[in-house]
């Protein structure tokens, strides 16, 4: 079981029981002030069980529940922000066997602070009962007033990988103006897995190559990856596209996690705006808006363009309408071709977390004596020049090793993060 930031996370019925989910419940009950909560989950077998039961003991603890039911990520935050506090059922990009819990205050995720008030056990006094209610979005409605209308009716295919974007998804793009096609509607019979980012998404490609675009989502609908012209793109190049919007609508402070390619932000810097770095994570890159008063921003890796005046979280969603809107914007193209000389590497290490620090360490001193500009602030990550760097960091949601690499040298790339990936292996080798 993973317990972060991110979320508690866990194989339901082996590691993530209902004993878990009770306690965590009822230790985050003590954090909401308000007495209200959102719930919702996505469309993963267990979420409807972990859901009634976290309904269960808010109520005992006297707080309102305000049932969303079967809602992408995005929407419970949406809707977060109207009662105080949210819970999200969903692991995200996780096997469908993996479920957890996302915990939501003001709107946004929880902080280092507030994680360790609900991993121990807290005493909450008896109080009357809460109530319980079924409600709906106005998402969709608050989302077009963003976006605006379309007028030239792109066509797009939308692979909802049987996730829970699919309505909201689906109707936010008709309701703007495009002409959309679903594939991959339900979570059974899916031609592949629940996170886009990884899979090879093979319909989407064929589906969407006479098409304008193609959007992939994950089970919860708070990532997005695009495919245009029979290909692809990185995560980051959906970040880019957010990032692009958000500098034509003239925002000019961004926040960029560790991981996001430099190409956004020497963007960033030609169109006249600034940049801070964050740790990777959702709500690290969010907790850094906060404190800069950002604009907008997000995390490569994950493809998580997130636009604060709208919602503290990635949003999958929302940004599909705002890159179908800019469709034929000069600047669409303008930042597709300059983020296309860059190439990035994403590997991970499967390893148990026990070891994690020890070969980060290990990784950090041989980094350190290579080059000259070593960055601490998650994990390790080496400049090696004004287009390269690697980045070594231990993951947020799973027992892993996250590589990430970029330069706008392929082979450079590829010869960089397979030193890497040695040096950790040969590490882990001698220390497990």
């Amino acid at each position: 079981m993973k317990k972060t930031i991110s979320g508690i996370r866990g194989v339901f019925g082996k590691d993530l029981n209902l004993k878990e989910v009770i306690e965590f419940s009822n230790n985050f009950s003590s954090l909401i002030k308000s007495k209200k909560c959102v719930i919702g989950r996505d469309t993963r077998p267990s979420g409807i069980m972990i859901q009634e039961t976290i309904s269960a003991i808010l109520m005992k603890n006297g707080i309102d529940v305000f049932d969303l039911g079967m809602v992408p990520t995005p929407v419970i935050f949406r809707e977060s922000r109207k009662y105080g506090a949210g819970i999200v059922v969903s692991s995200s990009h996780n096997p469908i066997e993996w479920n957890g819990m996302k915990f939501i205050l003001d709107g946004r995720g929880i902080n280092e602070k507030e994680l360790p008030q609900i991993i121990n056990h807290q005493e909450i006094l008896k109080s009357k009962i809460g109530k319980i209610k079924k409600i709906k979005s106005t998402y969709i409605e608050d989302a077009r007033k963003i976006i605006g209308n379309i007028e030239n009716k792109p066509e797009i295919v939308i692979d909802n990988g049987g996730g829970a974007a699919k309505d909201f998804a689906l109707n936010l793009l008709k309701n703007i103006g495009c002409d959309v096609e679903v594939i991959n509607e339900e979570l059974l019979d899916c031609s592949r897995g629940p996170d886009p980012t990884s899979d090879e998404l093979t319909e989407l490609i064929s589906t969407s190559n006479n098409k304008e675009i193609g959007f992939a989502f994950d089970l919860d609908g708070d990532r997005l990856v695009v495919v245009r012209k029979g290909k692809k793109l990185s995560p980051d190049i959906t970040l880019g596209l957010g990032i692009a919007k958000s500098l034509e609508l003239g925002y000019k402070k961004f926040v960029l996690s560790m991981d996001t390619s430099v190409s956004i932000e020497k963007f960033i810097k030609e169109k006249g705006g600034t940049s801070v770095r964050s740790k990777v994570g959702e709500a690290n890159v969010i907790e850094e808006m906060l404190k800069n008063n950002s604009e907008a921003g997000g995390e490569g890796s994950s493809g998580g363009f997130i636009l604060p005046e709208f919602n503290y979280c990635r949003e999958g969603i929302l940004t599909s309408g705002l890159i179908a809107s800019m469709l034929e914007n000069k600047i669409f193209l303008e930042i597709l071709n300059y983020m296309k000389n860059y190439v990035q590497i994403r590997e991970k290490i499967e390893m148990d977390s026990n070891h994690h620090d020890k070969i980060i360490e290990h990784v950090k001193n041989n980094l350190a004596k290579k080059y000259s500009k070593v960055i601490t602030l998650d994990g390790i990550k080496a400049i090696i020049d004004e287009n390269t760097w690697i980045l070594i960091r231990k993951s947020n949601t799973e027992d892993i090793i996250r590589i990430s690499a970029e330069s706008n040298n392929e082979e450079k790339c590829k010869i960089i993060i397979n030193n890497i990936k040695e040096m950790v292996k040969e590490r882990y080798d001698k220390i497990k």
